[in-house]
């Protein structure tokens, strides 16, 4: 059973950094999947920050953090990581991790949340300002 475990929340005031795991484990190696990192506010719909094909190189961004926020990936340990620079209060938000099914080897709308398939449980991103 695919499971995913995503941890680094925190409290920060505005300009600071925080970066975020995503542990993946009962995952098929050398699956393809893409892996992405999602957000919800309160009151908001839940949406796509960042997405990559696990193991590759290109991943896509949310136009709101492009330059502030980069997705990384370790392989042998089945992590993602987002590290986020130049929080602002607007990022406050429960950061949630996500995987799609085995054999998707390309995502037309990799931020798009009806791809995914496994979702960790969050963590709280909160920016003061």
């Amino acid at each position: 059973q695919v499971r995913l475990m995503d941890s680094g929340g925190g409290s920060v005031q505005a300009g600071g950094s925080l970066t975020l795991s995503c542990e993946a484990s009962g995952i098929t190696k050398n699956s393809a999947a893409y892996m992405a990192w999602f957000r919800q506010a309160p009151g908001k719909e839940r949406e796509g920050v960042a997405a990559v094909y696990f193991g590759g190189t290109s991943p896509t961004y949310a136009d709101s953090v492009k330059g502030r926020f980069t997705i990384a990936q370790d392989e042998a340990k089945n992590t993602m990581y987002l590290q986020m620079t130049g929080l602002q209060p607007e990022d406050t938000a429960m950061y949630y991790c996500a995987r799609t099914g085995e054999g998707r080897w390309y995502l037309a709308t990799p931020l798009n949340r009806t791809e995914y398939k496994y979702w960790g449980q969050g963590t709280q991103v909160t920016v003061s300002s």
